[in-house]
């Protein structure tokens, strides 16, 4: 299994990811972590591994420099900057394509929170480049009307207790033109912290990558 920590050259900066490749990957999923959260996030961390497992490469990025992520740590202004984060997920999906170790592999993106906007509005900007897409706990409304331009199939997962989250997700399933199922996670709060929630979602994502990325 090729691990690598790699810097992304984007627009006018770099941003750090951590890329896993196992062998013979079938596909390669880009995530987009929630507010506040890094490329470190234990519970995205916890998903890439189960989809390393089959047989899909994950990258892990760090979508603000350490510069950014200073200032947002206090006024909190970039998380919510979906447009910035998406044209940066976009320009990830476009290095993926052209590098030597992904190149001609299908594209996932995985989203949480406000960074589940961000793959969506990116998956809107890359029709012909990402071919799925998973919300966790994700606020998919945040992508307005980028998602009636989402053709990429869409897995909108929830927690069963989260309750004003499973009201925007429902309104934006209606939106979305393309394959979308909404799946809520019984028991489970925003962060999915109640014992098994999280190896729901992770069984959900590996099912849905796997039978959307493999070609």
């Amino acid at each position: 299994m090729d691990v690598r920590e790699v810097t992304i050259p984007v627009g006018n900066v770099e941003l750090v990811a951590d890329v896993i490749l196992p062998a013979d990957s079938v596909g390669v999923v880009l995530f987009a972590h929630g507010s506040g959260s890094s490329r470190h996030s234990p519970r995205n961390v916890a998903v890439a591994r189960v989809l390393n497992q089959r047989a899909l490469g994950t990258v892990l990025v760090d979508l603000l420099t350490p510069a950014e992520d200073a200032v947002d740590s206090r006024t909190a202004e970039l998380r919510f900057n979906i447009e910035l984060l998406a044209d940066r997920l976009a320009a990830i999906v476009d290095w993926l394509g052209a590098e030597q170790a992904t190149r001609g592999l299908p594209i996932g993106l995985f989203g949480a929170s406000t960074g589940a906007a961000a793959a969506l509005v990116s998956a809107a900007a890359r029709p012909g480049q990402v071919d799925a897409v998973v919300s966790r706990g994700g606020r998919p409304d945040l992508a307005r009307s980028a998602l009636a331009a989402v053709r990429a199939p869409t897995l909108l997962l929830v927690g069963g207790l989260d309750d004003e989250v499973i009201a925007l997700n429902e309104q934006a399933r209606a939106q979305l033109s393309g394959t979308v199922e909404l799946h809520i996670v019984p028991g489970a709060t925003h962060l999915f912290e109640e014992p098994g929630t999280l190896d729901q979602v992770t069984a959900a994502a590996g099912d849905w990558f796997t039978r959307h990325l493999t070609r």
